[in-house]
């Protein structure tokens, strides 16, 4: 069983976790999440902790999966998660208008993003996209589908690209001598 399989996971207050056979339901301050999990994996909790064990040892498992997936969920109905979106280039700007968000990405037309169940999209100012939600899932596909529509190129780094990230830049062609 993997290492991070064993550990169990703490249910802090105000989160009622309900299990009925494979699937887990989540509820908290933020809302709530529902998962089936692998039939090879058994989920238990007792006194305000949940554990993942595997029923047949001899089966390759899933355990550290289930577990980590368990755990993003009772996060993300506390705490909830973000990532941000940084937009670099003359002319690339984003907005928002209701629950869109429009991009100016240097195409002939704009690009829009809406708002999708349970995730938010934020534009503080138009070099910055914020996403917001409850389901890291949904949240890093979103994300993905955003930096899509304009990756970072290597050669001046324009583009969408996830803050913090580091994009490898190469060396121009070279003039004549």
């Amino acid at each position: 069983m993997s290492r991070i399989g064993k550990k169990p996971i703490a249910v802090p207050a105000g989160v009622e976790v309900k299990i009925d056979g494979h699937n887990v339901t989540v509820k908290g301050p933020k809302g709530t999440l529902t998962r089936e999990f692998n039939h090879d994996v058994d989920i238990k909790l007792d006194a305000g902790v949940l554990t993942v064990s595997v029923k047949d040892p001899n089966k390759d498992n899933l355990t550290g999966l289930s577990r980590t997936l368990l755990s993003n969920m009772v996060v993300g109905v506390t705490d909830g998660f973000e990532k941000q979106l940084e937009v670099n280039g003359v002319g690339y700007r984003v907005q928002k208008q209701g629950n869109k968000l429009i991009m100016n990405m240097g195409f002939s037309h704009t690009v829009e993003f809406e708002d999708r169940e349970g995730v938010t999209i934020e534009a503080p100012n138009p070099n910055t996209i914020i996403v917001k939600g409850i389901n890291k899932e949904a949240i890093g596909q979103l994300c993905a589908e955003i930096r899509e529509v304009r990756p970072p190129e290597p050669y001046k780094g324009k583009g969408i690209k996830y803050a913090g990230e580091h994009i490898i830049r190469k060396e121009g062609k070279m003039g004549k001598k």
